[in-house]
């Protein structure tokens, strides 16, 4: 079941990395019939991957990354179905009427990614890291269809990208923990969301995401399928008139916003 507390309008694409190795992942106890059917649902994900990735790939290289979008939702729409996963929104009264904007989330597993393609309103690209360039074709896709890879020798180019993605019609959605945690807790944000909304002008909207650091846990093979997750948008935090040098504080209230709608328990 995909619910959305109010229609505004759709969504996108992003990616991820890898965890740290002091993280604990929480690994639930599922009987057979799910095993089962969480292996099932991870073998046809990956058959969507190789059906969806090349028409994603050609889309992406017309009208600036836009043609690909529609695939690549109803890619996310079959893995999602597929594994059972129940999707809530809350809070998208607060898209309404800001133009692009930077959406600064938690991230707890690949889900957090699908979801955000399927239920945020608007057209969203993400930012990634460049290791994600070398997956085959993924990284074509990423590339080509207008997401901002972070290069951290060389900033600049994401900014001077970050302007030519929102000059397109996309809002940037940034995981701001800098890559997934499987513990169900919010970790420290890093400043890079609040740095390319203030140097871009953009707002910035806070998003919870909860309930999916069981669905496939880092190290998991296979996806625990038939979650529940709940994504919740906080009201908009505006940049016009802030600095480079306000990017800590910005981070600062972001964060605290994120962990006040974050919910251990879906």
């Amino acid at each position: 079941m995909l619910a959305r507390d109010e229609d505004c309008s759709r969504p996108a694409l992003q990616m991820d990395e890898n965890a740290p190795a002091t993280e604990i992942a929480l690994r639930p106890r599922i009987g057979l019939v799910r095993s089962l059917w969480g292996i099932v649902a991870t073998a046809l994900s990956l058959i969507y991957t190789v059906i969806f990735s090349v028409p994603s790939a050609i889309g992406s290289l017309f009208a600036n990354g836009h043609a690909a979008t529609p695939i690549i939702r109803a890619w996310s729409w079959c893995i999602i179905r597929t594994c059972g996963v129940r999707v809530e929104m809350e809070g998208l009264e607060n898209l309404c009427g800001i133009g692009p904007c930077v959406i600064v989330s938690n991230h707890q597993s690949l889900f957090d990614i699908l979801a955000s393609i399927l239920m945020l309103p608007g057209e969203v690209r993400f930012v990634a890291k460049k290791e994600l360039l070398k997956i085959p074709l993924i990284g074509f896709i990423l590339h080509k269809s207008e997401n901002i890879v972070i290069d951290r020798e060389a900033g600049g180019k994401a900014i001077r990208r970050a302007r030519e993605v929102v000059r397109h019609g996309y809002s940037i959605c940034v995981f701001a923990e800098g890559h997934r945690f499987s513990d169900n807790r919010v970790h420290e944000f890093s400043d890079g969301a609040a740095w390319l909304a203030i140097l871009n002008k953009l707002p910035c909207v806070p998003m919870a995401i909860s309930g999916t650091s069981t669905m496939m846990p880092r190290g998991a093979k296979f996806v625990v399928p038939g979650g529940r997750m709940r994504m919740k948008l906080g009201a908009p935090i505006l940049t016009a008139g802030l600095k480079s040098g306000d990017r800590a504080e910005l981070t600062r209230k972001l964060e605290a916003a994120v962990r006040a709608a974050f919910s251990t328990e879906v």
